[in-house]
């Protein structure tokens, strides 16, 4: 059993050493996708929540074809500028997702490390 917390400081790290399968017990969403916004991590607990299949999802791009309604200033371009300026990124955000669903209100923790090769988006919905 993989003890993951949403708020754990050094998740991204962690995120990086953990199998898919660890990954899926998880209770709240993710998303992890490589330097071309290409998805290569999806888990369980996102796949449910959203009602789309890791089949559908890995392999497309995030920004453009999977979470269009993220790419905004908010999420999309803050990866762009942390990879920009060659920082890393681990911010909690609240949030409301709309696209293919009633609005739900998240918190998304965006992470990403210089160097690193998969950025994620944590998604935790809100009561």
């Amino acid at each position: 059993m993989t003890d993951l917390a949403f708020d754990h400081p050094d998740l991204g790290q962690r995120l990086a050493t953990l199998t898919d399968e660890q990954l899926d017990e998880a209770t709240f969403g993710i998303i992890g996708f490589d330097d071309t916004t290409v998805v290569q991590r999806y888990n369980r607990f996102e796949s449910q929540a959203a009602g789309l299949s890791p089949h559908s999802v890995v392999g497309q791009h995030f920004f453009t074809s999977v979470a269009p309604c993220m790419n905004n200033f908010m999420v999309a371009q803050r990866f762009d500028d942390a990879q920009a300026d060659g920082v890393a990124l681990d911010e909690t955000i609240p949030y409301v997702l709309t696209l293919r669903m009633r609005p739900t209100k998240v918190r998304l923790r965006l992470l990403s490390s210089p160097g690193a090769a998969t950025r994620y988006v944590l998604v935790q919905r809100q009561p």
